[in-house]
């Protein structure tokens, strides 16, 4: 794989120079970016997938004032339709997405939706659900849309300033587009990381003056769920545990579970994988398995012995205070 990657180099110059001149199409006004009346923050990356966005998106939602009528638009990565299509309690994950379908399992008073046209979406939302704020996901490089603020997250394991353009790396932005955010944050971060690590870390990331930047770790839920009883993450030790992810990067995850003393046995598959009859009746002859929420979503019509561990953004040096007064400052 990383031979392919060496050999994609002179494409990835080739992608490069194409998103450089189409941000320079946007910059000088030559292109024009749809404003829309109801209020749009925008959560996205500069590189493809692993940053957190659904777990920022779920944050978001439970910080938000109680009286907002939200809505959620997301692409529906993967899934199985095509268009635009509001989530409902029978919809399922090949209808919209796993993604947005676990948005929609914690937030039923929400209105989520997927649309690959982002403009689309929005007009349909504005005439059909009339919220008063939307909350974009995965959108950063969607410059068809004028949000009205921007969160750029970008993985402490990999930031976007040690990164390259695809094929080669994993942008698909330029890294001076960093600079549209209204806050950068850094997520996957360890739980000890000091102000003087933070620092140096942004510095790296070079912000603009008025532009902050924000630290998060991941939090995961040690109660599991699943359609049987909720059991302790402690319940499993000694336990015969598999392990099944189809997730960007489940190295965190799996780092947390031994930390835990948890033994298991990985089986990884490529994100948003849908499992063959083939795999799940594999799953079904195990005693337990131990999946993430994401994947639950594709998985618990399936298989009976399945539980999922719930992860969350917890941010350091008081970074969910910056973010609540910046949300606070728009109203909400």
């Amino acid at each position: 794989m990383q031979l392919l990657r060496i050999l994609a180099f002179p494409f990835s110059l080739i992608y490069a120079l194409v998103v450089y001149f189409r941000n320079v199409l946007y910059d000088s006004g030559i292109l024009q970016s749809t404003e829309f009346k109801t209020p749009i923050v925008s959560v996205g990356n500069l590189s493809t997938g692993g940053t957190g966005k659904t777990p920022m998106i779920e944050w978001l939602l439970s910080h938000l004032s109680a009286g907002s009528k939200l809505a959620v638009l997301s692409r529906g990565y993967k899934r199985r339709t095509r268009g635009f299509v509001l989530a409902q309690t029978t919809s399922t994950a090949e209808e919209i997405g796993d993604e947005p379908l676990q948005i929609y399992s914690k937030f039923p008073e929400v209105s989520v939706a997927v649309d690959a046209d982002r403009i689309r979406g929005i007009k349909l939302l504005e005439t059909s659900r009339h919220p008063n704020l939307i909350l974009l996901d995965d959108a950063y490089q969607h410059r068809k849309v004028k949000p009205l603020f921007s969160i750029l997250l970008t993985s402490y394991g990999k930031l976007y300033t040690n990164d390259w353009y695809l094929p080669t790396g994993n942008l698909r932005d330029n890294k001076s587009s960093s600079k549209r955010a209204d806050l950068i944050v850094v997520t996957k971060c360890p739980p000890d990381l000091n102000d003087e690590s933070q620092l140096k870390i942004a510095r790296k990331l070079n912000p603009r003056k008025d532009q902050k930047v924000l630290f998060c770790t991941l939090e995961y839920d040690i109660n599991l769920k699943g359609k049987k009883e909720k059991i302790s993450l402690h319940g499993l030790q000694n336990k015969e545990v598999n392990l099944v992810t189809g997730i960007a990067n489940p190295k965190p995850l799996i780092d947390f579970l031994r930390s835990a003393d948890i033994t298991f046995d990985h089986h990884q598959y490529r994100d948003h994988h849908y499992f063959s009859r083939k795999e799940i009746d594999f799953f079904n002859s195990k005693p337990l398995i131990l999946t993430t929420e994401k994947d639950y979503m594709r998985l618990k019509d399936s298989v009976d012995n399945l539980y999922y561990i719930s992860v969350r953004h917890r941010f350091l040096s008081e970074g969910d205070v910056v973010l609540i007064k910046s949300l606070e400052k728009l109203g909400y």
